[in-house]
């Protein structure tokens, strides 16, 4: 899908294996683009990466001529790995997340006992804050700082166009779960709230689309006007009506099939944890037990 509208070029691609829409966004004129939450292919079952979503976007850039300055993440996200430290290596562009990441990194380093992960977003090149801006070419970027899902979510606004990571789905499928830990439903709704102050023609773009019952085609682009009618909030859904539907929701849903990889790599801005003495990159599996369960640990 390609869409050029008030001089900015985007363009998202689908990776069916993790529905996530990939974004190449760029200023047609000065040829300088970013990547927006670039997917690595992982084979959770064999531990094995392959890089030909990556290769295909940035074939795709070199075939327009643009230059790419950014991978920017929405988010730390647990779906799909990241990524971006390709992006970096073969076109020297920088790596930008929240600056909340951070709080992230500390909720998750005690759980995969990563005493080698820095918690102070160094991994990163540039942590945004809200409200801030700066410049790819002719576009301005304004980081909007949107919690909920994950304490550290952030949206990209470029001219009439708001790319909201997982803060919410397309109308007819809902909102993010915000189960996760540091996830908070009542912020959640919040920062949806935030979004849909801008005017209804704002365009939306969604991390993430799930093709929802009745509809026969993948979709990730909507509008404030359409998102205002999101199945979870129409109808005048109050905060307290939000979290109550939200959390009961949640509690229902099974973890991400890429939960425990994509947290280990994507807090540290898409890198693998480092190589053993074999020179292996491992992924940890957390294994909880129960008192009972003391002979299998023994």
């Amino acid at each position: 899908m390609t869409q050029t509208q008030s001089n900015v070029f985007i363009e998202g691609s689908f990776d069916k294996a993790t529905n996530t829409i990939t974004y190449l966004v760029a200023d047609p004129q000065s040829k300088k683009a970013v990547i927006i939450d670039p997917v690595l292919d992982y084979d959770h079952r064999s531990g094995t990466v392959d890089t030909a979503s990556l290769e295909a976007v940035l074939k795709r850039a070199e075939e327009l001529g643009f230059t790419i300055e950014w991978a920017l993440e929405t988010h730390a996200h647990a779906d799909h790995l990241s990524g971006s430290p390709m992006i970096k290596a073969l076109t020297g562009a920088r790596i930008g997340i929240g600056e909340h990441i951070t709080q992230v990194q500390k909720i998750f380093r005690p759980v995969f006992n990563a005493t080698d992960l820095k918690t102070d977003g160094s991994d990163f090149d540039r942590l945004f804050r809200h409200g801030e801006s700066f410049k790819v070419g002719n576009m301005t970027i304004k980081v909007h700082h949107t919690p909920g899902h994950t304490p550290a979510d952030v949206s990209y606004q470029i001219g009439d166009a708001i790319f909201v990571g997982d803060t919410m789905f397309m109308p007819d499928y809902g909102t993010a779960r915000a189960d996760f830990p540091g996830g908070d439903a009542g912020k959640l709704y919040d920062s949806i709230q935030y979004l849909l102050e801008f005017p209804d023609d704002t365009r939306l773009f969604m991390c993430h689309d799930y093709k929802a019952p009745g509809r026969d085609e993948y979709a990730w682009e909507t509008t404030v006007g359409e998102a205002r009618n999101n199945r979870h909030l129409k109808g005048g859904v109050t905060r307290e009506q939000f979290v109550k539907t939200r959390t009961e929701r949640d509690a229902t849903l099974a973890a991400p099939v890429l939960l425990l990889p994509s947290i280990q790599v994507n807090i540290r801005a898409g890198r693998f944890p480092k190589a053993q003495s074999n020179g292996v990159h491992y992924l940890l599996v957390p294994v909880k037990t129960k008192s009972s369960d003391q002979a299998l640990t023994a």
